[in-house]
């Protein structure tokens, strides 16, 4: 079962990021895929944003992880943006850490979810990114922790 949301720009992509980020939860790991440019990164200022993420978010392309604090009633107080589009290895991923990083009340947006996702399982959204001939986009959000959260995602797709 997957959810749908299309984006005619980035500013709707923002603010489908920030109405996602509605339904996260501490420990939530998402997995975003889509091509270069689809509007991963796009997606992630509206989920800090929607996290009350103060500081500017912008692609960790070259360091890989980078760690922002949120002020929400939702208790995430650390939003950990991830890029493994770098990395040449599965063992490279297993370095970083990810999974560790959302223990203590943290929410993990990996970009280029889909080479990390077996370091996950099963419990994990996934939003992939389809971009148009124009600048839209059509989000799909599933995984296991999708089907756990229904009524939250059809609103969100509304």
């Amino acid at each position: 079962m997957s959810w749908r949301r299309y984006c005619h720009d980035a500013d709707a992509t923002v603010a489908a990021g920030e109405a996602f980020a509605t339904l996260l939860r501490s420990g939530d790991v998402v997995l975003l895929t889509g091509t270069l440019g689809a509007g991963k990164t796009t997606f992630t200022k509206g989920v800090a944003r929607g996290l009350g993420v103060i500081e500017r978010v912008t692609s960790p392309t070259f360091t890989m992880v980078r760690q922002h604090r949120c002020h929400n009633a939702q208790g995430v107080t650390t939003l950990h943006h991830c890029d493994v589009y770098r990395v040449t290895s599965l063992g490279e991923v297993l370095d970083l850490a990810l999974g560790e990083l959302v223990e203590e009340a943290g929410v993990a947006l990996v970009e280029w979810g889909e080479l990390a996702a077996s370091l996950f399982g099963r419990d994990v959204f996934t939003v992939t990114f389809t971009s148009d001939d124009d600048e839209g986009r059509t989000l799909e959000v599933g995984g296991a922790l999708a089907t756990s959260r229904t009524k939250a995602l059809d609103a969100w797709a509304r």
